[in-house]
């Protein structure tokens, strides 16, 4: 089965790049800011991190989105792509990882519920930087776990994935200590990322910590959860939603069963992956960032390897009473967790209502903003939206500077183009943002209507 492991990636692969293709869907909020900053590094400018709700810059993502920019603005479908393909990187890894510390069998299932998660699957459809993150630090920790203080390999990949998450910063020093303190060349590589992060916002901001002050400047903005005290609850509801609730019991269990038989191989790995996380997480709150379920993807992914031990770490022992036990409770806790997941998170729906609000939402606005009365007015001034949500999106669609598109909880302006949100679930989205006025939404006065469409509708004021 181990040889055939190629194919079935191919297969994969082939299947994801045919969903992606079938399926449209487009990116979030911070990689449409990603997309905008890689298009003004070709067109030889510095990017703009210090606009208006911009998210936290990561220095590799924006070349990356450079990269993609150069086919135009169907970039935003190849990024996209370039994330689905990571997802699938990201499973084969995770089996990687669970095949060299538990066998054949624990490795699949625990790839298997890093597949099927649907929070993965959704980072990927939106193409979030997490994806090929992820995929490089599990395997960095699957080349670490078949051969342990493998040393500059796995420091390589770690300090490219720092470049894309700051997390992996925890994980290079870990292992740099882990290697031992003397290896000077892989303190070097680990300290790579941070210092080109820092030299990266140095040159555009002038300020070496731009990153960390508009991260907690920005979470200040936007009322979002953060300190100390939102850490402990949040890690544990984070980690249930989104591994999924059976499957987060799942790997308390197999945490347990390792404990008490005392299996496993190069379990150093995935308690590095679970505690570097972990570490990570309470930063986030000690330096009073947003506590986000996305700083937890990591330990996320550490659980659902130990839950395939959870559920099937017999097939690992020799016949006898203990594996017909496990075995037959493993069935029976396999039947709980499908009926579960039926009832209580209909996750196949979800996802597919998701994308197709994503891409509905995404045809609308293109629409709005390629009918010929916006065209025309917007001569007439800058375009605006009740808030932040779809600034970098139209920035990239229209290719427009920053002053040519704007949002209102910002500013008001008396000329230009104004676009209204228009349905519940388009309102939750994108018209009430977090801190921003519901009057956002309502037209000022001398503003006329001009188009409308199912989801959006735009005004002008030329006089």
């Amino acid at each position: 089965m181990r040889r055939g492991e190629p194919v079935v990636v191919a297969a994969l692969a082939a299947a994801a790049l045919v969903a992606a293709l079938l399926v449209p869907t487009y990116p979030n909020y911070d990689t449409y800011f990603h997309l905008v900053w890689g298009r003004e590094l070709l067109h030889g400018m510095k990017p703009d991190f210090e606009a208006y709700a911009a998210p936290t810059e990561h220095p590799l993502f924006i070349a990356l989105c450079a990269l993609v920019g150069l086919v135009g603005t169907d970039g935003e479908r190849v990024i996209v792509i370039v994330c689905v393909l990571s997802m699938v990187a990201l499973v084969w890894g995770t089996f990687r990882v669970g095949d060299a510390c538990f066998g054949l069998w624990p490795g699949l299932l625990g790839a298997a519920f890093v597949g099927s998660s649907f929070a993965f699957l959704l980072y990927a459809a939106r193409a979030y930087v997490d994806m090929p993150f992820l995929a490089l630090v599990l395997w960095a920790a699957a080349m670490e776990a078949r051969s342990p203080r493998r040393g500059v390999p796995v420091m390589v990949v770690l300090a490219v994935a720092g470049l894309l998450r700051p997390e992996a910063w925890v994980l290079a020093g870990a292992y740099w200590l882990w290697c031992g303190w003397r290896r000077l060349d892989l303190l070097a590589l680990a300290a790579v990322a941070p210092l080109l992060w820092c030299l990266v916002d140095v040159l555009v901001t002038g300020d070496p910590l731009f990153s960390l002050h508009s991260t907690s400047d920005l979470a200040d903005e936007l009322n979002r959860n953060r300190g100390l005290s939102s850490v402990p609850g949040s890690f544990v509801s984070f980690l249930a939603d989104t591994a999924r609730a059976p499957v987060a019991a799942a790997g308390v269990i197999g945490a347990v069963l390792l404990w008490r038989l005392r299996q496993g191989r190069s379990l150093h790995v995935l308690i590095a992956l679970f505690g570097a996380g972990a570490v990570t997480f309470l930063g986030t709150g000690l330096a009073g960032l947003s506590v986000l379920p996305r700083y937890l993807t990591v330990p996320v992914v550490a659980l659902c390897i130990v839950a395939g031990y959870g559920v099937l770490g017999f097939t690992t022992l020799e016949p006898g009473r203990v594996r017909r036990i496990w075995s037959r409770a493993a069935i029976g806790a396999a039947v709980i967790g499908v009926a579960f997941v039926a009832i209580r998170s209909p996750a196949v729906g979800t996802l597919r209502g998701e994308l197709r609000f994503i891409k509905g939402s995404h045809d609308d606005l293109v629409a709005i903003l390629h009918a010929p009365a916006v065209q025309r007015d917007m001569r007439c001034g800058p375009i605006t939206y009740p808030n932040y949500r779809l600034v970098p999106d139209t920035r990239w669609l229209l290719d427009l500077p920053a002053r040519r598109v704007g949002a209102r909880s910002a500013r008001r302006r008396s000329r230009g183009v104004a676009i209204f949100v228009l349905g519940e679930k388009e309102l939750r989205r994108f018209g009430f943002a977090a801190g921003a006025s519901p009057t956002t939404n309502v037209p000022d006065p001398g503003f006329v209507p001009i188009a409308r469409n199912k989801r959006f509708s735009a005004y002008a004021a030329c006089g």
